[in-house]
């Protein structure tokens, strides 16, 4: 075979591979050419957007001209490899036709492209404002309720928090030291869903850090906080509320409960509740609090909860605080986390259905 023979070979493979890409850019024309049909119906019905059929015309074009541009090349190499270089001259003077439609079509396909260029930075923002509201009702969460317990040298702590099925939470609890003998411990909900109960609860929750630093007992720094609560916060938003304020020194707990689901704590042998002080926050901004001492020892078991865990339901009825208490009573020397674990576990056995409000719950174990 003489190199001349070769090289026609050669020519006409290549115009076979470039037929096949004329081909291949050309179907990809026509559904770019059907879609921006589409586009520009839609358009004309109830209006849209008109950078879209921009961009989808300028995709076409280029589709369009880069198939014409295949075409051209392949009927050059065809003609070089059946009639020699001499009939190559027509087809690369069609050529004209692409190179004409990028001279004339270029300045738009520059302003097109930047257009894409402006809609991806666009697109990615907005993806990253998607990626932080996906976030943002847990890391709200975790600033209401902490998933990992602090260390407190004389408590073992436990802790659960079940997001319902509202995009924010309104349930939150609270641990920290007023002094170095003294732990506050408080839980509270917040009525409704959404962002604005969340904010109330997280208001709340730092007015009570500050008044239950400045009152030693609670019912004093709830009533304040409840005068707070009645005339800056929103009047359709209900708390409920429960304090309890551990004394090593004196070997006691002082507890204030605002309209909240009874605390139930096992001393001596037995569940004792610790019921509602005084009316729901908000309610009225005159209302009184009182608070009620208990003797604490080692080894005896608090149990805080949010409403969410006693009105599980199963048809009409509630799961209850009596399945709480039962609980407690069956096995008291659980460890605080498996308590909470548990009650949670055992709420959602019992629930007909998944589990639609938002459940906190906090177990402190004195331990020295």
């Amino acid at each position: 075979m003489t190199l001349l023979a070769a090289g026609r070979i050669f020519e006409g493979l290549l115009a076979a591979a470039c037929t096949l890409s004329m081909v291949l850019w050309g179907r990809s024309a026509l559904r770019i050419r059907r879609a921006l049909h589409r586009i520009e119906r839609a358009l004309n019905r109830s209006g849209g957007d008109v950078e879209a059929v921009d961009l989808s015309r300028a995709a076409f074009r280029k589709e369009l001209n880069t198939s014409l541009l295949y075409l051209v090349l392949a009927l050059s190499l065809a003609t070089g490899a059946i009639g020699g270089p001499r009939w190559t001259v027509v087809p690369l003077v069609l050529s004209v036709v692409p190179i004409g439609m990028s001279i004339v079509w270029g300045r738009r396909f520059l302003a097109e492209a930047e257009i894409a260029e402006q809609r991806s930075v666009l697109l990615r923002r907005a993806e990253e404002i998607m990626q932080q509201a996906d976030l943002a009702p847990s890391r709200w969460a975790e600033r209401l309720a902490p998933s990992i317990p602090p260390l407190i040298e004389g408590f073992e702590i436990g802790t659960v928090y079940e997001p319902g099925t509202g995009s924010m939470a309104g349930d939150f609890y609270d641990l920290h030291r007023t002094s170095p003998s003294r732990l506050a411990a408080v839980i509270g909900d917040v009525a409704g869903h959404g962002i604005e109960p969340s904010i109330t609860a997280f208001q709340v929750k730092y007015l009570l850090r500050a008044f239950l630093e400045r009152y030693r007992d609670p019912a004093q720094a709830v009533e304040e906080l409840n005068k707070v609560m009645s005339t800056s916060g929103q009047p359709d938003e209900l708390i409920s509320l429960c304090v309890v304020v551990f004394d090593l020194d004196a070997s006691t707990l002082r507890v204030c409960s605002a309209g909240h689901p009874a605390a139930w704590l096992w001393h001596d042998g037995e569940a004792r509740p610790l019921r509602s002080s005084g009316p729901l926050l908000s309610l009225d901004p005159n209302g009184t609090y009182t608070s009620r001492e208990v003797g604490l020892t080692k080894g005896d078991l608090l149990l805080l909860y949010t409403d969410g865990l006693t009105e599980a339901r199963d048809g009409q009825n509630l799961f209850g605080e009596d399945r709480v208490a039962a609980t407690l009573r069956r096995e008291p020397n659980r460890s605080p986390g498996q308590m909470c674990q548990v009650l949670l576990e055992a709420a959602r056995d019992f629930s007909a259905e998944p589990l639609s409000d938002d459940i906190a719950i906090l177990a402190i174990r004195r331990t020295a």
